[in-house]
């Protein structure tokens, strides 16, 4: 799952849940967590709502609302806005249902967004979310139907139970847990997060399965393992939910010290899930940037008008981060501008050498393209240098990779980089000179 804004909000849900529990001397650190990762998520969600209205789809749309809910949760759960919000309703623990109902909004959004997610060779384009049919959609409607009845159940519970006691954020569940209303309330809360967990589970699995191996098939299990883990915070909640009810002492730590301790677990397990595949993509077109640089100083030396910009220092080279994707596809063109400024100059000696060459090391059918273009060029550019009369257009010979499709270019052009300076392409261009 390549959209890795969907892990501020994951890492919200069971965040909220497990960090609410825990218990400090100071109410200053939960400040500044909650705040920090409140403002941070609602910061991702505004630029998911800006993409949405520049470009209208529902799957980006059900994104943006995902990380909003939790991003929500987490800054009314900072005890300075917990408090001031019971102070304006002048009704103790108001925030707690403002919390627990972006947690429920949450889990509503995130059961949508696993079956509206395809993997990537079942998509009809290159959009993440929008590739569901109409049977993905009635599933949708049917879940979204039971959030949209128990949501408003849990509310009316919530107002009517009396839980506008003192403010007690970090012992809610069990504190509260002796009247029914609440603890109804409570239950269906932990009943719809827990339905949430496992139906993102159990999709993923699915998903995973179909997919080749790979860090996007390794990061959907991790999101599913993650799930089925943050399950026993559920367990742990309502087992202590019960024992209190129930007015049965002892029980209290499941809430407030194992619980928590699953939530963050998962949480780390569902962040590690999405954060992974984004990371070895980032990973990979930085490699790919890096490994076309030779290839592309050839193109460069060429002719230098192809490049937008003179060649980067080595450091600028190693500490390019950010758009990856355009640099890497920039430098693509301006190589294959590059190779096409050359052509005139292949020599069919260079490419026969080559060709022998890769025949007799046994290379297969992609590192032969690779080689016999890589020759090709660098006897072109010591052609060039030397001040050789370009070939006629009908005498020109066309290299292999120039037909390739756009998802292979890259991959191809990558090779014929790494080959520049190879060995093999050593004893080629010798060959050619000898035979020239």
């Amino acid at each position: 799952m390549s959209d890795i804004s969907v892990v501020s909000g994951l890492s919200a849900a069971s965040g909220v849940s497990g960090l609410a529990e825990a218990s400090f001397v100071s109410e200053t650190p939960f400040n500044i967590v909650y705040l920090g990762i409140g403002t941070a998520a609602w910061a991702v969600a505004g630029l998911k709502i800006r993409a949405w209205r520049r470009d209208p789809s529902p799957g980006l749309l059900v994104v943006a609302l995902t990380i909003a809910a939790p991003a929500t949760a987490f800054v009314v759960a900072a005890p300075v806005l917990y408090r001031l919000i019971d102070r304006i309703a002048h009704r103790g623990n108001l925030a707690t249902l403002l919390v627990y109902l972006g947690i429920t909004c949450f889990s509503a959004g995130a059961v949508v967004l696993a079956r509206m997610w395809t993997p990537p060779k079942e998509r009809a384009d290159d959009r993440v979310w929008d590739a569901a049919g109409a049977a993905t959609w009635r599933q949708v409607r049917t879940r979204l139907a039971v959030f949209a009845v128990l949501a408003p159940v849990m509310t009316v519970l919530f107002l009517t139970g009396g839980a506008g006691g003192p403010e007690t954020p970090l012992t809610f569940d069990t504190t509260f847990a002796t009247i029914p209303e609440i603890a109804l309330f409570l239950v269906l809360y932990q009943a719809l997060f827990g339905f949430a967990l496992l139906d993102i589970s159990r999709v993923c699995l699915g998903h995973a399965s179909r997919l080749p191996h790979g860090p996007l098939r390794k990061g959907i299990r991790l999101i599913a393992v993650g799930g089925l883990v943050a399950c026993g915070y559920v367990v742990c909640k309502l087992i202590a939910i019960g024992a209190a009810f129930a007015e049965t002492g002892g029980a209290e730590w499941l809430s407030t010290a194992l619980g928590p301790v699953f939530a963050a677990l998962g949480a780390v397990l569902i962040t590690a899930g999405f954060a992974g595949p984004a990371v070895a993509a980032w990973r990979h077109r930085r490699r790919d940037y890096q490994a076309l640089r030779p290839l592309w100083d050839l193109a460069y030396r060429a002719d230098e008008r192809l490049a937008l910009e003179e060649p980067a220092s080595p450091w600028t080279e190693r500490l390019a981060f950010r758009d990856l994707e355009w640099r890497t596809a920039r430098r693509g063109l301006e190589i294959r501008d590059g190779q096409l400024t050359l052509r005139p100059w292949v020599d069919p000696v260079a490419v026969t050498a080559a060709t022998a060459t890769a025949e007799r090391a046994g290379l297969d059918d992609a590192d032969r393209a690779a080689l016999i273009v890589a020759t090709a060029l660098r006897f072109a550019v010591d052609a060039l240098n030397a001040g050789a009369p370009p070939r006629p257009r009908e005498d020109q010979v066309p290299l292999p990779g120039l037909d390739a499709e756009p998802a292979e270019e890259r991959a191809h052009l990558v090779r014929v980089a790494r080959h520049l300076h190879a060995p093999l392409t050593g004893e080629a261009l010798a060959v050619a000179t000898a035979a020239r």
